[in-house]
Formats: C-alpha cells, structure tokens, sequence
C-alpha cells in the first residue's frame, strides 16, 4: 500500500488501518528490559513478601510498582517547582 493510500484510510477514519501495519518489528522508546541485581535486607524481603502476597503479585511486580509509583511521583515535584 503506499503511503498516499494509508493516508487517505487514515483520515477517513477508517477502523481497519491497523491491518495494514507490519507490526512485527514495533518497538516502543525506553521500554527495552535491563537486568539489576539489588541486595536487601532479610526484613525487608520478608516484608516485600508479604505485601506482594496481600495483593496478589510477585516480589518481581511490587518492586516495579513502587519504584515507578516513586519516579513518577518525583518526576510529579518537578514539574510543580
């Protein structure tokens, strides 16, 4: 399809544009995975434990939710100041 015709779909708002994507090399910016070793106290596992296990997520997902809660909240302050 070129260009002008995707356009023109595209405008005409047409539901079915995404059809017409080669998605399979897709990336989005900043989202690529690294891997960090962190070391915590005995405690705070425990802890990390039992508040993954209260709402029913991994150790792994509580860390990125509070981490990202954190970062946004700091990026939020920024912003204000």
């Amino acid at each position: 399809m070129k260009a002008e015709d995707f356009d023109k779909k595209f405008d005409d708002n047409e539901m079915d544009i995404i059809d017409d994507l080669d998605l399979s090399s897709a990336k989005r910016p900043n989202h690529t995975q690294k891997r960090v070793n962190v070391d915590f106290p005995t405690w705070v596992i425990d802890s990390l434990d039992k508040e993954a296990k209260r709402m029913g997520v991994t150790r792994q997902s509580i860390i990125k939710i509070w981490l990202i809660e954190r970062l946004d909240e700091q990026a939020a302050n920024r912003a204000i100041q």
